[in-house]
């Protein structure tokens, strides 16, 4: 009786595991096919002629941010042009002008200073200072990736004129002359918007308008913390497809 009850016990034990290994095998398979379809990203079907902006001031996290940055913009088909510039006290610091050469773009990216000292007043005149390196003869889609805060404080923090300060007008207007549509990731400065909530709605808000008005997109999620772009650059590849 004993070793019947015994050898009862060792078949249901051994039933038991049996259908555990199959199920983490049905498991295993589905999270490995769930990773193969995470890693599948849609890549920009058209050539892109694209200055890529970064703010100088930028909170350190997003030097975390350059390997992803680089992979979108040596992911670029061929034919597209790529202009690296750094937004900065009072000029914009053009580390790689306009080139074909994406693996070249890519890597002069550089960590942003993370100081007030780079502060700049606001980004739109830097704006309107890339612009003017696009050509007019050019085949293909026109835009700028601007990484930035968004915050004018050239004439003081007044609330009550988000979203239409004078050099977020001509950022606007110059864009849309050139036919440069504007797309831009927010992310907090080491000043004002890493601080204050109001001050990071009031960048967000100038730079939906400019993204807007311009014929692209603003991406950002909330006004505290941070995010990281993998799926802000997942939003724009689809983006621009969208718009070729």
């Amino acid at each position: 009786m004993f070793y019947r009850r015994f050898i009862s016990s060792v078949t249901a034990l051994v039933l038991t595991l049996t259908a555990m290994t199959a199920t983490f095998a049905v498991s295993s398979t589905n999270a490995t096919d769930k990773g193969k379809n995470i890693q599948k990203t849609e890549q920009v079907s058209e050539p892109l002629n694209l200055a890529v902006l970064v703010q100088d001031d930028l909170i350190s996290q997003v030097g975390n941010e350059l390997g992803v940055t680089g992979d979108f913009i040596r992911s670029l088909p061929n034919g597209s042009r790529v202009m690296v510039g750094y937004i900065t006290t009072g000029t914009l610091q053009v580390r790689q002008p306009f080139t074909s050469d994406l693996n070249k773009a890519a890597r002069s990216l550089r960590v942003p200073r993370s100081s007030t000292s780079a502060s700049a007043f606001n980004p739109y005149v830097e704006v309107i200072e890339a612009l003017r390196n696009f050509n007019a003869d050019w085949k293909g889609k026109n835009a700028v990736l601007l990484i930035s805060d968004g915050l004018d404080t050239s004439r003081g923090f007044d609330v009550t004129s988000s979203g239409h300060t004078l050099d977020l007008e001509r950022a606007i207007k110059r864009a849309n002359d050139r036919n440069v549509a504007v797309y831009a990731f927010y992310a907090p400065a080491v000043g004002l918007t890493s601080r204050s909530r109001l001050a990071a709605s009031y960048g967000q808000n100038s730079l939906n308008r400019l993204a807007n008005d311009t014929g692209g997109k603003a991406f950002f999620q909330g006004t505290s913390g941070f995010v990281t772009f993998d799926a802000y650059f997942d939003h724009l590849r689809r983006t621009l497809n969208e718009a070729s």
